[in-house]
């Protein structure tokens, strides 16, 4: 069965799809990471791992952060050498937010209220959603979602703080969704025009909409503020039985000259120890 965040957050399945973490190894030390890829991991997949312990893990393994944390949360990572790369800020759901106007005055509250407290806290990115269609025209869409980041880019830019919209499938996991291909993403963000309006580029939901990965991450690095990562088919471990090919990707990325981060938001199959260990491995490049 096919694995999204939205369905292991809102069925609290976490218990049935993740096993429990172990506690860090005794003795193990931080391997020596070439920093290339700036790695982090995303906190919903390890939902029955207090936070501080996935944290110290983290940091043991050579990771920079951990990923999509709440407000009140953002100030755990950093009690381990550790920052949120990616946080919510109020800044709407999958199902709705930026493409229909009637949600862009609570969005904009949110982020009036949020963006402060994660510049404060070194929080780098937070995240925002197109919305789903509901019959709506992804002309019609795109038009309101940049009307919606003009209404907050200038909240961004006085903070340093980058509003990343995130690229998700319509055919698996999020039905409907709109902004599920890069180009409407990139037409999106090129409207706009802020350094502090981006979008994240997860790989898993793009090699299920249109692949060519390699290739469409070189030609619109300027648009991708933030990666996840996730196995496909599946959404579990970076391994032998997917078909992406994650260390030519994460060498693709590099040469871009891309500096941001590379989250890892698989669930894990096996000791989730382990798999986000050897995803860590995979992807340092």
């Amino acid at each position: 069965m096919e694995i999204s965040r939205r369905s292991v957050l809102k069925t609290g399945s976490a218990a049935i799809a993740l096993a429990s973490l172990a506690s860090p190894l005794e003795g193990e030390t931080v391997p020596n990471r070439k920093n290339r890829i700036h790695q982090s991991a995303a906190r919903w997949c390890y939902q029955k791992t207090p936070l501080a312990d996935l944290c110290a893990y983290a940091a043991q393994i050579g990771l920079a952060g951990v990923d999509l944390l709440q407000p009140d949360e953002w100030d755990v990572p950093p009690r381990h050498g550790l920052i949120c790369t990616m946080g919510y800020a109020d800044g709407g759901t999958i199902a709705d937010a930026m493409n229909r106007p009637e949600n862009h005055a609570a969005i904009e509250a949110g982020f009036r209220k949020c963006i402060p407290l994660a510049a404060k806290a070194g929080v780098p990115n937070v995240i925002t959603f197109s919305g789903v269609r509901r019959g709506m025209s992804d002309e019609e869409g795109a038009r309101n979602t940049v009307i919606g980041l003009n209404r907050v880019k200038k909240i961004a830019e006085d903070h340093g703080v980058t509003i990343c919209i995130e690229l998700l499938n319509s055919k698996v996991d999020h039905p409907d969704y709109m902004c599920d291909h890069t180009a409407w993403g990139v037409r999106v963000v090129e409207e706009v025009n802020s350094p502090r309006v981006k979008l994240l580029y997860d790989i898993y939901h793009m090699q299920i909409m249109e692949g060519d990965l390699i290739a469409t991450i070189r030609k619109n690095i300027a648009s991708i503020g933030h990666f996840h990562t996730g196995g496909v088919p599946g959404r579990h471990e970076l391994d032998h039985t997917q078909e992406v090919q994650w260390d030519a990707v994460m060498r693709a990325i590099v040469d871009t000259g891309y500096k941001g981060y590379v989250a890892q938001e698989f669930v894990p199959s096996r000791d989730p120890l382990t798999s986000l260990r050897e995803a860590v491995d995979l992807c340092d490049v």
